[in-house]
């Protein structure tokens, strides 16, 4: 009992200055998740995996990691010069691949994370929020719904905030909702799909290198209407735009070489949407390259390395990290006459996360043709950048 309690009073205590792999031990330790000798192993991604829709959007405690995550560019109803970018993820981290063994409610096998940005992208008004938490899926603190209760993720918001975080179905998409009463950050949003779900690689599985297991299970809704309210400074405003919505969950994504990736979901004019990803080695060198390209009427068709060609222009020094991150990529994709410049609506887009020790860049982009026109919009993700932290996936 005294273990227990100190335990989750150093958990909570000293959350911030706690790294995510640390965490994650003391909670499993603390909570009686440590598996035995025998214990059950984590279940990595299958190229045979049944699909059941729209169950499967619920959480699988088999794999070790998932995420659910929304991006999206808003402006407001009444003030169209406003314009927003936002992000929104929750994870589910895995301590143990079985349930405790005490078999109460409060010995966790899982952790909640979430992260949350507002980028304010209106010319002269540019600033990023981020917003973040670390918990364990314990009945006060966050967890995972199950179908078909509509309820699929939540956590408490941050201290402070009489709020929870949440992901729920509403039949069509997604409802997502946080606030951060202290950044004066909040939204509740509703989304509506414009099209079909997609697959990202054939039957969902998505390779990210040689080795059959280095993947995961990956769906998209690539064209998301979104509707509803954001608040930021403590002023709340109506806010409509297009958004789009990725769920994953594996095991054992990574290989041993690999350090991050370099992520891009793009959403043309012309209706169609393109999703990149390269995996980067210790060197900065591409290791592992895929993409899907989304036709008008939705129909998938999946791109190899060949296909495409990524390159990296100038530099934007986060002041915080010192990381360097590029000022906006070249993309040539010749087959379906893609020449396009991927733009920052703002260049400072960085999550540093204090709870995690993760430093990544996640911004709204702007795509351009060789002409400075614009041909639609974007998010870019990247991590392990500059030999930052290495995701834990």
């Amino acid at each position: 009992m005294h273990l227990k309690r100190s335990c989750y009073s150093a958990g909570m205590r000293d959350l911030r200055s706690i790294p995510l792999a640390l965490h994650a031990l003391l909670g499993a330790a603390c909570l009686g998740a440590v598996p035995s000798a025998q214990a059950a192993t984590w279940q990595p991604a299958d190229s045979s995996y049944t699909w059941r829709f729209p169950e499967d959007h619920w959480s699988h405690p088999g794999s070790k990691t998932e995420w659910w995550y929304l991006t999206a560019q808003l402006q407001d109803l009444h003030d169209p010069a406003a314009q927003f970018g936002l992000q929104f993820t929750l994870f589910r981290i895995g301590l143990t691949p079985e349930a405790p063994a005490s078999g109460s409610a409060w010995s966790a096998s899982d952790l909640v994370m979430g992260h949350a940005a507002i980028g304010e992208l209106a010319p002269g008004a540019g600033r990023h929020h981020f917003s973040e938490l670390l918990t364990r899926a314990t009945p006060l603190l966050g967890g995972f719904g199950s179908y078909p209760d509509t309820l699929i993720a939540w956590c408490r918001a941050p201290a402070g905030t009489d709020a929870r975080w949440t992901l729920a179905w509403n039949g069509e998409a997604f409802d997502i909702a946080m606030a951060d009463s202290a950044q004066g950050l909040a939204y509740r949003l509703q989304t509506r799909p414009l099209k079909p779900l997609v697959f990202q690689g054939p039957n969902g599985y998505s390779r990210k290198g040689a080795g059959p297991t280095s993947a995961s299970q990956y769906v998209s809704f690539t064209r998301l209407a979104v509707e509803g309210t954001l608040s930021v400074g403590g002023r709340e405003r109506r806010v409509r735009g297009l958004g789009w919505f990725d769920q994953e969950f594996g095991s054992n994504q990574l290989e041993p070489q690999q350090v991050g990736w370099d992520w891009f979901s793009l959403q043309l004019d012309d209706g169609r949407e393109l999703m990149l990803y390269q995996l980067r080695d210790r060197a900065g060198r591409a290791d592992w390259q895929r993409g899907t390209l989304v036709d008008a009427d939705g129909r998938a068709r999946y791109l190899a390395p060949g296909d495409w060609t990524l390159s990296p222009e100038g530099a934007w020094v986060s002041p915080a990290t010192r990381l360097r991150y590029p000022e906006r990529w070249r993309l040539a994709l010749p087959s379906a006459a893609l020449a396009l410049t991927i733009v920052p609506r703002l260049a400072a887009q960085e999550n540093a996360s204090r709870l995690s020790g993760l430093h990544y860049w996640e911004g709204a982009v702007e795509l351009r043709g060789a002409g400075g026109e614009r041909l639609g919009q974007g998010y870019v993700e990247q991590t392990g950048v500059g030999g930052a932290t290495r995701p834990s996936i």
